[in-house]
């Protein structure tokens, strides 16, 4: 017998919806289970074994889906934005599965590298802060920043109580106005890089994820997609069986 879970946690699993607004389509009855109304969230399931229905159509696991995007400047990372501005979805419009979402953020502003999925728990190992993933950056600034500095901005700063560490910083090439670092984090506050910067009192003017982990941007295009490969899935985190 396949293992036993809640029937809110099942919907969730099955790529269906969130554990919570499952709980809430149940509570309503909207959700049958084996044939019959259940408004009980936590009535038991074997999943791929019992029967699941929501609103008279079938439940079944949806296909897991991995990609990762090139994200232009000026999209934000939403399925839909209140004021009406582009989101990183308009680079998907011949792509529509339920509920793929983005494994954590750039800010409109930044672009690069920006993986989705519709595995939460692959997408929840990836972002986890115990997982460890570094991330690396390629990030101008419209100042001319000496190498003999790079060690003391590695150390970072403290904005607002926070410690903000770079896990590494190196200088790619400078202007006559301006300089290219690539920075490396094994953590991701709210702003990060840019807050260092800001700190220093340097402008950012490009922001470009390059890597997540052993997985490169490459070649992609920008505004392009691809899947990954079963390889690199698997050297990002483990997919749910």
């Amino acid at each position: 017998m396949p293992p036993r879970t809640g029937l809110a946690r099942a919907l969730s699993k099955l790529g269906y919806c969130s554990r919570s607004q499952a709980a809430e389509m149940i509570r309503a009855g909207r959700v049958c289970l084996r044939g019959r109304i259940c408004r009980d969230p936590e009535a038991p399931v074997h999943l791929g074994h019992d029967a699941i229905e929501v609103a008279g159509a079938t439940v079944a696991e949806e296909v897991r889906i991995y990609l990762m995007l090139n994200k232009p400047r000026g999209l934000v990372t939403t399925a839909r934005d209140e004021h009406g501005r582009g989101t990183i979805f308009d680079c998907l419009t011949e792509l529509q599965p339920k509920h793929l979402s983005p494994v954590g953020r750039l800010d409109k502003a930044s672009e690069g590298l920006l993986l989705l999925t519709n595995d939460n728990a692959w997408a929840n190992h990836v972002t986890a802060p115990e997982s460890h993933l570094p991330k690396t950056y390629h990030v101008q600034v419209a100042s001319q920043v000496e190498a003999s500095f790079l060690p003391q901005l590695q150390t970072g700063v403290v904005d607002r109580g926070e410690r903000l560490r770079l896990q590494h910083v190196s200088l790619l090439r400078q202007g006559s106005k301006n300089t290219w670092l690539e920075i490396t984090l094994d953590e991701g506050r709210n702003r990060h890089i840019r807050r260092v910067m800001e700190a220093q009192g340097w402008e950012v003017l490009r922001l470009i994820r390059v890597a997540i982990g052993s997985l490169p941007l490459g070649p992609l295009a920008k505004g392009s997609w691809r899947e990954l490969t079963v390889s690199e899935i698997a050297a990002l985190g483990p997919p749910s069986a």
